[in-house]
């Protein structure tokens, strides 16, 4: 693209990271469809376990289907990462990917939900088989759609904007995670069907999937055309790199071996925030339904009820993660360890209230708590990642940071075989489970190092 006209969107060169400070609005234009993404990635959490078990999949075997969006996650945002570094063309760097990805995940969005109106038959092996399947391919398109914006940032935003970039971010990601999980209890309310016969998802389910499936597209078009990335000399300017430097190809291999210690320090803490993230996405409906519906029937009005609730609580999360998220954006950088450690400990005494609470009103000061940590999980350990790297192979690094996110959440997966049994298929003692494991998370936070190490940068 013109350097003059990239130019007119950008204030003045920050001297600090050579990178221009960009106006509002074009950072607006790089994080809104994040709007969109979530909404996806939103009904998925917080109706998925709901949709299993409405078509009949067995509450012991729910760890097995959470599997997918993890695996699908590993094998993408890696690959996504590599090619995109090397791209630029005439639509962009990353924008291209995003062009391919978005109608498509519009499109698989809606496979899940209509698995039970299929006639497949409640609890047979083909409908959980359309089932895994549909999961396996919203998810691949869901990360291809949200990797580009997380690597615009990384592309085009300087250290002094990253919190405001990071955090406008997540709060439109949880703009969407409201408006998703809100849409099953709206339209209960607005008179549609929250029941439906034996193996069928609500109506009140499926039309939640189509809005977002409207939304994604509507969103990340908007991003798309009103994003104009650095061409390559511009963008290595900004750098200070070899403009050479990311047309080279780079094995995911060797950039793993030079990977900055924050890289790996930042795994770690992950690895504990995402087994606890994964167990509140499976268990979370069936531990209200239990301790505050009394009832572990999926096809019972109160467990699709405390399915409704559940949508409500992730709206209220996301909520409380967009408070947060305003005032972190004015944090000072030196004090992101300190923000990114204190959400996390709030998160898990919030999941250990969900554990034991049997009144609902109660489970909704929990969730506040683990909003505010929803929305740290989600923004600091980007923001200190690319604060480690030096603009080189930064798009394969997020990627390989994905790694990450989903093998905890795999390994969570399958672990819950061994340990769903131990504690008595209790679901609200895997929600307890999940509090210890964040305040684990918030313990190694304290062993982070940010900056830029020497390896990295050769």
């Amino acid at each position: 693209m013109d350097e003059n006209k990239q130019k007119s969107t950008t204030k003045q060169v920050n001297l600090d990271s050579g990178l221009p400070d960009l106006s509002k609005w074009v950072i607006f234009s790089i994080t809104f469809g994040f709007l969109g993404v979530n909404m996806g990635f939103s009904l998925q959490s917080s109706q998925m376990s709901r949709i299993f078990q409405s078509i009949g999949a067995n509450p012991n075997n729910l760890g097995f289907f959470f599997i997918f969006p993890g695996l699908m996650g590993m094998i993408v945002q890696p690959l996504i990462g590599k090619y995109s570094d090397r791209t630029w063309n005439r639509f962009g760097r990353r924008m291209p990917y995003l062009l391919f990805g978005a109608p498509i995940a519009s499109l698989v969005l809606l496979m899940l939900p209509f698995s039970g109106s299929l006639g497949f038959g409640y609890g047979s092996m083909a409908a959980m088989v359309f089932a895994a399947f549909a999961v396996c391919f919203m998810d691949l398109f869901n990360n291809i759609c949200m990797q580009p914006f997380r690597m615009i940032v990384g592309d085009m935003v300087n250290n002094k904007q990253k919190n405001f970039a990071w955090s406008l971010q997540q709060i439109f990601f949880n703009g969407g995670g409201i408006l998703a999980s809100l849409l099953p209890f709206i339209f209960t309310a607005c008179g549609m069907s929250n029941t439906a016969k034996r193996g069928v998802v609500p109506n009140t389910v499926i039309w939640a999937y189509i809005v977002a499936a409207v939304v994604l597209f509507v969103t990340s078009m908007w991003t798309v055309f009103n994003v104009k990335e650095y061409d390559p000399q511009t963008y290595a300017k900004y750098h200070g790199i070899d403009p050479q430097a990311n047309k080279k190809s780079v094995s995911l291999l060797h950039l793993i071996k030079i990977a900055p210690h924050a890289f790996w320090e930042l795994c770690l803490v992950q690895f504990f925030s995402w087994v606890a993230v994964m167990y509140v996405w499976t268990y979370s409906t069936g531990t209200l339904a239990k301790n505050v519906w009394h009832t572990t029937n999926p096809t019972s009005a109160g467990f699709q009820a405390a399915g409704n609730w559940y949508g409500v609580l992730t709206a209220i999360l996301s909520v409380a993660g967009i408070c947060w998220g305003f005032l972190y954006s004015h944090a000072k950088t030196t004090t992101r360890k300190r923000w990114y450690a204190f959400g996390l400990t709030l998160g898990g005494i919030g999941l250990i209230l969900v554990s034991v609470a049997h009144d609902k009103w109660l489970t909704v000061l929990a969730f506040i708590l683990f909003g505010i940590c929803y929305f740290t999980i989600h923004t600091l350990p980007f923001t200190l990642l690319t604060s480690s790297l030096n603009g080189q192979n930064e798009g394969a690094y997020i990627g390989l940071f994905n790694i990450g996110i989903c093998l905890p959440q795999i390994v969570a997966s399958l672990m819950s075989f061994a340990i769903f049994p131990i504690v008595g298929h209790s679901q609200p003692m895997m929600m307890t489970i999940a509090g210890c494991s964040l305040i684990c998370a918030a313990f190694c936070v304290h062993f982070v190092h940010e900056g830029v190490s020497v390896k990295a940068a050769n």
